[in-house]
């Protein structure tokens, strides 16, 4: 299998030595490292391993001295994100460099200049929108129920994000034909956002667009501010750029202050929250605003199995006038498990034989946390509760009760607090927590029952597993004590990055964005679900194949799709699979796909001539001998399937045979010069 080389830590014979930084990438990563002055774009696809080129540049920049650690911000969209980009940094040596989200970012520079330029405290930050937009509806004699606040609110947001004022709305919203939400018309929804901000000014509240809004204007208000902050930030980073907001670039550019000190990270493939305001633009312009910007382009899959690879760029490629923004990823694994597909009679069947199928993986060796069901909405989740309840499999609904605010969690930290004062210096910090948590109800092994008595168990395992993480990461300069685990507790806590709790996961498409597992299960995979029924217009329905897109490259290994003919057991069996689907759904074979007897003859169907089929024996042959000569199987050579795509594709060069599924660096090293000669000499079609 090709994987990555594992991550760098700083160790106890000295710092990372920066060779040794760029000897852990792949080419067009270390590119990216290579690339220290912005402007820099790089265009990632899903698994080609851009959190590691990222976090490489900086602490290569950093090892070299380009950078002052201080000096640089990286920004992403997730707290997870986030955390995660910090403790890859710090496994390379590298600390003070400021990771965090756009939000959390601002709000920190805001709350620190807000004394000095406003006086006094800020006003206080409200999470939700939904109360303030409640009493502004009732101030506007305007019906509203739990629904109807809700998309009410989301359009507030969007509106703010998109930086279009109440004076502004209905022009815009008319413009972008842009459909008022609970059936108001876009002059109530103007009049809604005026009594919005009124509200909200009333209660001293501010909202998490504000944050970013008071910050842009301070910062472009007040120079002495400016200057200070752009003293402090030389270099900047931004993570999954084509999420980027109108507000969100505003404030960046107000960051920058004109200089082109920046690195932006990106995969148009993966627009799907142009619903909250996000916008590709900004990544697919970045050349044309920035004329001598470096573009590096990372293709090589290394999360995925040839299989879902391939799919996935089938998917893409059907796309028509999307596909020519997409990257065509280059599977880096070895072949995995085919794809399936699968009918079932109702929604009922289908969440049984998924956790059915959940169950199986899970007794076969895979740990449940590395299992997964997708769906489109939130309301699809009830059906896989039960059946995984009824199933006794534990599952965890992503989305729901955070970790952090868990008593079971609250508790065991405040009981590692106390313990990290009066520590055993001849116990491990492992065995400590151990101690520790067992007087909590912890237990070595979990309890037979589920529901509530497992989740807590789940919750205080997580725990026991980060300690055993940290110790294992622990050098004789960082060494591993409870109180490093605690830090790196509230450091999560605040950033909102739980440790991994064992239970299949159950999460909306949108909820998996970022996320990977080994097995993915893509549920209710029909028309009116996917694409959504609310997607009307072109562009919402290229936005829900980007999306299936996503949920295809979540799986590492396993990938099942399936979906239910009809709602209810006994129902019309009305549904129909979604139209994405259309020439890689195996027509016929409704049950799901009924795998060929031979590899061989597998492989021959994909070949259309007599000269292709030519090829195809003549690289078998080669294939035989090699293999004899290595005294190993010939598939693990190369298998029939990519030996079929070489005699289909006829691969010209090196880049063109990377292409071909199955094919990693190694194996092109190795065998790639006599491969592309057997091609040349084959006679053409």
């Amino acid at each position: 299998m090709v994987t990555h080389a594992p991550a760098l830590s700083n160790s106890a014979t000295g710092p990372v030595h920066p060779d040794s930084i760029l000897d852990a990438l792949d080419p067009e990563q270390r590119e990216v490292a290579l690339a220290l002055r912005g402007p820099v774009c790089v265009l990632a696809g899903a698994g080609t391993g851009k959190t590691r080129a990222l976090t490489h540049r900086i602490a290569y920049g950093v090892r070299t001295g380009v950078y002052k650690p201080n000096s640089v911000l990286a920004v992403t969209f997730t707290a997870r994100a986030a955390g995660e980009m910090r403790t890859r940094l710090r496994g390379l040596g590298v600390q003070g460099v400021q990771a965090r989200t756009f939000h959390a970012a601002a709000l920190r520079q805001l709350a620190y200049f807000w004394p000095r330029v406003v006086g006094g405290a800020p006003p206080r930050l409200v999470e939700h929108k939904a109360q303030f937009v409640a009493e502004s509806a009732r101030r506007l004699g305007l019906s509203v129920d739990r629904v109807a606040v809700r998309d009410l609110s989301s359009e507030v947001e969007w509106a703010k994000v998109s930086l279009v004022t109440a004076d502004d709305y209905e022009r815009v919203a008319a413009a972008r034909d842009r459909e008022a939400p609970s059936g108001y018309d876009h002059q109530t929804i103007a009049r809604l956002i005026t009594m919005y901000e009124d509200v909200k000014t009333e209660r001293d509240a501010i909202d998490f667009e504000d944050v970013l809004l008071m910050l842009s204007d301070m910062l472009n208000s007040h120079k002495a501010i400016a200057d200070e902050v752009r003293g402090q930030y030389r270099h900047f980073v931004v993570d999954e750029y084509q999420d980027v907001s109108p507000l969100q670039q505003f404030l960046l550019d107000q960051w920058l202050g004109g200089r082109e000190e920046l690195c932006v990270v990106g995969d148009p493939s993966q627009t799907i929250y142009s619903f909250t305001g996000a916008t590709p633009r900004y990544l697919l312009d970045f050349r044309r605003r920035f004329r001598n910007a470096t573009e590096i382009r990372l293709v090589r899959d290394y999360r995925s199995t040839p299989q879902v690879v391939g799919l996935a760029n089938d998917l893409l490629r059907r796309a028509g006038r999307g596909a020519a923004q997409a990257l065509e990823l280059v599977a880096q694994r070895d072949p995995g498990p085919p794809v399936t597909f699968t009918t079932h009679d109702d929604d009922e069947t289908e969440a049984t034989a998924i956790a059915t199928r959940a169950s199986r993986l899970i007794e076969s060796g895979v740990p449940a946390s590395e299992i997964a069901v997708l769906y489109r909405t939130n309301a699809q989740s009830e059906a896989f509760e039960s059946a995984f309840a009824d199933a006794g499999v534990g599952y965890l609904v992503r989305g729901g009760e955070r970790f952090f605010q868990r008593k079971e969690v609250r508790d065991a930290i405040v009981l590692l607090r106390g313990a990290a004062r009066s520590a055993d210096p001849e116990q491990t910090m492992p065995e400590q927590v151990r101690d520790v948590l067992a007087a909590a109800g912890w237990a070595a092994e979990p309890p037979a029952a589920r529901g509530a008595a497992r989740e807590r168990w789940d919750s205080m395992q997580a725990l026991v597993a980060l300690a055993d993480d940290l110790a294992a990461s622990a050098t004789e300069e960082a060494p591993a004590t409870i109180a490093t685990l605690v830090d790196e507790l509230t450091e999560r806590a605040k950033a909102q990055h739980a440790p991994t709790v064992e239970g299949v996961t159950l999460a909306s498409l949108h909820a998996a964005k970022g996320l990977e597992w080994d097995a993915v299960f893509l549920a209710g995979m029909s028309e009116g679900l996917m694409p959504i029924s609310l997607a009307e217009t072109d562009e919402a329905v290229h936005e829900e194949r980007r999306l299936l897109y996503v949920g295809i490259t979540r799986a590492r290994e396993r990938l099942e799709v399936s979906f239910a003919r009809s709602r209810n057991p006994g129902g019309r069996a009305t549904r129909k699979r979604t139209r994405f689907l259309d020439g890689i759904w195996p027509d016929g074979e409704p049950r799901g796909p009924r795998r060929p007897r031979g590899g061989q003859g597998k492989a021959r169907a994909l070949l259309t001539g007599e000269h292709d089929v030519a090829l195809f024996d003549a690289l078998r042959e080669w294939r035989l001998e090699v293999a004899q000569e290595a005294d190993k199987p010939a598939y693990t050579i190369l298998t029939d399937a990519s030996l079929a795509e070489i005699a289909e594709s006829r691969p010209g060069s090196v880049a063109e045979l990377a292409r071909v599924n199955g094919i990693g660096p190694g194996k092109i090293d190795r065998y790639g010069p006599t491969i592309l000669s057997i091609v040349s000499s084959a006679p053409s079609v």
